[in-house]
């Protein structure tokens, strides 16, 4: 499934823009697109790291795009996203910790980040009157297993949930959930490349398969939804998936496959919508729409999304099953081919 850009320009030109954890590889996609594409008034990267600051700047500097700003923060701070969130029109939050062996460890670090700074981020975000704030989760918090996945699943209840607490403010909350990046910093591509080098494969089970996005069409997907959201709304993409040993012989089919067993808080298949979710959930011309009945406005209002997403064709879930990887559409070794040489020309 390829996601195109298509929305209107006046939803980013001329407007405040800030992402936190700015500086990862969604941050540094999503400014690469907003400033290349559309002309923004203003657009902030936020993060806690200075070294990766740097490093951004070399590529995206101010001299070259005077409408970036950087931020120094943490979003356990909340006055200094206080100070941050002054005239910010819309927010992409994809600050957390997100290594799931690092997080195991020290789990309470991941709690401060990934929750109570979600909730500071919310908080902060009414007090400015920011338009729109859109999380960005992951599949691993649907039926979580691993205490990332966890910190995940409660930032999502906070961002749904937000929408009761804004009062008369004119503040919209929703949530985009999808699965690993294909080729990110830190997915299983890169280590695969640098293993076929040596000729081994290090796989944890030989069953596994993951849900397919490239970074580009994620942010393009991001844009899309965030554009037409009404807020309480958590958006799941329409994606293929593959099966790990596919990878493999993609990349080197002479290489030896070493099996290692399963590591802690790892699952098998992924997971975008679980059997708790399926009664809420819409299905539109290429993604999803879960709508919470425990936000207020959602289930008095209900058919006013029935409406405003009626261009897209929106319908109740086909299917009465859940959304897991290793189903329905999988990709070829040809197609997966493709998308490594377009990663690594």
């Amino acid at each position: 499934m390829s996601y195109s850009l298509n929305i209107d320009a006046s939803f980013i030109n001329g407007q405040s823009i800030l992402i936190t954890g700015g500086t990862g590889s969604f941050g540094k996609q999503m400014t690469k697109i907003l400033v290349e594409q559309f002309n923004p008034k203003k657009v902030v990267i936020f993060s806690r790291d200075e070294f990766k600051q740097s490093e951004m700047m070399k590529i995206f500097n101010e001299k070259k795009y005077p409408c970036l700003r950087y931020f120094i923060g943490d979003i356990r701070d909340y006055e200094r996203l206080i100070q941050a969130f002054m005239d910010i029109d819309i927010i992409f939050h994809a600050a957390a910790l997100k290594q799931v062996p690092a997080i195991e460890y020290n789990p309470s670090e991941a709690i401060k980040t990934n929750i109570y700074g979600s909730e500071n981020v919310i908080k902060a975000a009414i007090a400015n009157n920011v338009k729109k704030v859109v999380a960005i989760s992951t599949d691993k918090a649907v039926s979580p297993i691993n205490l990332y996945g966890a910190t995940k699943l409660c930032m999502e209840k906070l961002f749904i949930a937000a929408n009761n607490i804004v009062g008369n403010r004119d503040v919209k909350f929703c949530v985009l959930r999808y699965g690993n990046v294909f080729g990110s910093r830190g997915s299983v591509v890169p280590l695969f490349m640098k293993q076929s080098e040596k000729g081994v494969f290090t796989v944890t089970d030989k069953r596994m398969t993951r849900f397919n996005l490239t970074l580009e069409n994620a942010i393009h997907f991001v844009l899309n939804c965030s554009e037409k959201m009404l807020g309480g709304e958590i958006f799941v993409p329409k994606l293929p998936s593959y099966n790990i040993l596919q990878l493999c012989n993609v990349i080197n089919s002479k290489a030896e496959v070493k099996i290692i067993g399963l590591r802690p808080g790892e699952k098998i298949h992924e997971c975008m919508i679980n059997n708790a979710e399926i009664a809420n959930c819409y299905e539109c011309d290429n993604f999803f729409i879960i709508l919470s009945r425990t936000v207020g406005h959602i289930a008095t209002h209900f058919e006013n999304y029935m409406k405003h997403y009626k261009e897209v064709n929106i319908e109740k879930k086909k299917e009465e099953k859940e959304f897991i990887s290793g189903q329905d559409v999988m990709m070829t070794e040809d197609d997966l081919s493709k998308l490594i040489n377009s990663l690594h020309p």
